[in-house]
């Protein structure tokens, strides 16, 4: 059967949990990626009391919800970023604390581990999120790294990781680091390097969300392939190109939705990405698992496009042929 359909709830994290899965079920969604910000799921009362799980999960349940994922990216982020004041706004007050960088940092990663052993309360097999890059400035920028820096930057990043992966694996947990731009992996080669970083380590695979590819140049289905045992987590999310000579694709200093950048997000299906290329490599590599609409479209209502998103996956996604004796009859 086709693979089951999440609503990530980061983009309506302003309304309570309640009021979002008496929508959710309505709108054909079986379950949700739940999200540790706003109401939406708070890691350590999670994990200080003990009704607290369940009533959530009794909560999704009366509308027959299922929450395999749990995503806590924005505290993912200050893991191994320099830390800064944009940071503040993303993790509760008790991971900023009096912000020093390093304290920031390390009560970060103490909330991720707590993320993972949530997780595991709540049944969910993987946690999504973001890891931070200690080099992302340097990517795009001047002056250019000497290697010894990307090095060093690599050995940070496994230093931080490691220990919060090794509770991921206590926990029977998979962490599904998203593939995008900010984050040490943001393409194929550099997904390549942070695997061999992390030693291949079997917790760590990749979120992946083709919106990041398609701004990028970046062929999503090339991805796909060279990390068929990787691919623990799927995002749906569109994208276009709006170049005009002007912008570049870079998204520069404006919001999303502004004119002057040179790609917008969009609506599963009202973008440029090839979906049937992906759902069909997905049935190649042997993907089963959901597909989390992550939704992003600053020209439409949300509730509309959020209804919009799960009745296109409904029509695009399909089952891969029958493999075996029966493939063979004519």
């Amino acid at each position: 059967m086709p693979r089951p359909i999440l609503l990530f709830t980061g983009p309506f994290a302003d309304l309570p949990l309640e009021t979002l899965v008496a929508q959710v079920g309505d709108w054909g969604y079986q379950g949700v990626e739940l999200c540790c910000w706003g109401d939406h799921l708070e890691v350590q009362r999670g994990l200080s009391d003990d009704a607290y799980p369940s009533s959530r999960l009794a909560l999704l349940a009366r509308h027959d919800l299922q929450v395999p994922v749990i995503a806590n990216h924005k505290v993912g982020q200050a893991v191994s970023d320099p830390i800064d004041a944009r940071h503040q706004s993303l993790v509760p007050d008790y991971v900023w604390g009096d912000g020093e960088p390093n304290g920031v940092r390390q009560r970060a990663a103490e909330e991720m581990t707590a993320t993972f052993r949530l997780a595991e309360r709540f049944g969910a097999s993987v946690v999504s999120g973001f890891t931070g890059s200690p080099v992302w400035s340097y990517v795009t920028g001047y002056p250019a790294p000497r290697p010894g820096v990307i090095a060093e930057a690599l050995r940070q990043f496994a230093q931080d990781w490691h220990p919060i992966l090794d509770v991921a694996r206590d926990c029977g947990i998979r962490f599904a680091a998203e593939v995008h731009p900010g984050q040490m992996a943001f393409d194929l080669h550099s997904a390549e390097v942070v695997l061999d970083a992390l030693n291949g380590r079997e917790e760590f695979g990749f979120t992946f969300d083709p919106s990041h590819f398609h701004w990028q140049g970046l062929e999503p289905v090339e991805f796909l392939r060279r990390f068929a045992d990787r691919i623990f987590h799927v995002h749906i999310k569109d994208a276009i190109l709006t170049l005009n000579g002007r912008s570049s694709l870079l998204a520069g200093y404006w919001p999303s939705g502004d004119p002057r950048r040179g790609w917008q997000f969009r609506s599963p299906g009202r973008g440029g990405i090839d979906w049937d290329a992906i759902l069909r490599c997905l049935n190649e590599i042997g993907y089963d698992g959901p597909l989390s609409v992550d939704w992003h479209d600053a020209g439409m209502d949300r509730d509309f496009g959020a209804a919009d998103a799960v009745q296109f996956l409904q029509r695009m996604d399909f089952d891969p042929p029958p493999r075996g004796p029966q493939s063979l009859r004519g």
